[in-house]
């Protein structure tokens, strides 16, 4: 994530509001750098940033396998193949916010530092909304994100939704592949999605070697005691024998209140996911792109004699290689046995 840039007009620092900027400007950059730590657009997306207009995300097929070729034989030349591609270009995200010439006055510095901590939290919960937002909407090509419903496009590089049970191959080397699944968590389902996306193949068939390590999963208690019982114990959860649970201290479990349940999934069930976040990073999984960081300036409002603290950004974010992450929504996925 880009830095904290905030400027002020001139004359500001000589005014009733000069005191107030200080502490205000460093409230903001406090809040903002403390909320990175714990945002799920750093532990879940790959971050880039940009001076561009716009950045394409893509691959390459895989080489083919060393041959053996006898004494003396010569090189096999293998060639690489484009492969699927995605376009993200930012968008530009602004909001702001007011220090009336009364409040200085009557000395509500309390009250300024609300506002200061109101403003901060609507940029970090937007960017939060925005990325869960991702997850949330990946079983469709779109989501309608803001007061607008501005329409985004979330499908992957393949032009299918982020979590489709048919996604294509750019060669034609290997059939369709799914990494959307339906079983509710549970120890076992746990197993079974971790054996299926370790089954995931690159475009010619090739086996792509995924280690999954994170879970993903929203801020309900159901699931919440479900997911640690499975992975926090040595033992197989409901049990009474002695068996070792493979699962155990391998999974780093990831709890966001802005993640939701799909509608139509099976009563009592929620709504998670599986990723690599090995593979997510390396190859450019759910992409997170930074072009401009929060921009603030601070000026007098010579209508109002307010103090004015107007901030800007611009990011955006997409899916490109679905590989990187699988969702299950209980009872409308693929079904794994």
């Amino acid at each position: 994530m880009a830095g904290v840039v905030i400027s002020k007009a001139s004359g500001v620092n000589d005014s009733v509001f000069g005191k107030s900027q200080e502490p205000l400007k460093l409230y903001v950059e406090q809040q903002i750098e403390a909320f990175e730590q714990h945002s799920i657009i750093s532990n879940v997306f790959y971050e880039d940033d940009t001076n561009n207009f716009a950045e394409k995300y893509g691959y390459e097929t895989s080489l083919g396998d060393f041959e053996a070729v006898g004494e003396g034989g010569a090189y096999p030349r293998n060639t690489f193949q484009e492969g699927f591609s995605k376009v993200i270009e930012p968008d530009e995200w602004k909001n702001s916010f007011e220090i009336t010439q009364q409040m200085v006055e009557d000395g509500k510095i309390g009250k300024m530092q609300q506002r200061a901590g109101q403003f901060t939290l609507a940029y970090n919960r937007g960017r939060e909304k925005f990325a869960t937002g991702i997850l949330n909407n990946g079983s469709s090509a779109t989501m309608a994100f803001g007061p607008n419903n501005k329409i985004f496009d979330i499908t992957a590089a393949d032009k299918k939704p982020l979590f489709a049970t048919d996604h294509p191959s750019v060669t034609g080397g290997y059939g369709t592949q799914s990494n959307y699944f339906g079983l509710p968590f549970s120890y076992d389902a746990l197993a079974l999605v971790e054996e299926a996306m370790q089954n995931f193949r690159d475009d010619d068939g090739n086996l792509l070697n995924l280690m999954p390590d994170t879970i993903i999963i929203p801020n309900k208690a159901r699931i919440k005691k479900t997911a640690f019982d499975a992975v926090g114990a040595d033992g197989i959860p409901n049990t009474g024998n002695n068996s070792f649970s493979y699962q155990y201290d391998r999974w780093n479990i990831i709890i966001s209140p802005y993640l939701n349940n799909a509608n139509g999934i099976t009563a009592g069930t929620d709504s998670w996911y599986m990723m690599d976040s090995t593979f997510n990073q390396n190859y450019s999984g759910l992409v997170w792109l930074e072009r401009l960081g929060l921009t603030v300036k601070s000026y007098i409002d010579e209508n109002t004699d307010n103090n004015v603290w107007k901030g800007r950004a611009r990011f955006g974010a997409a899916p490109n290689n679905w590989r990187a992450i699988a969702k299950v929504d209980p009872g409308l996925g693929t079904i794994l046995t």
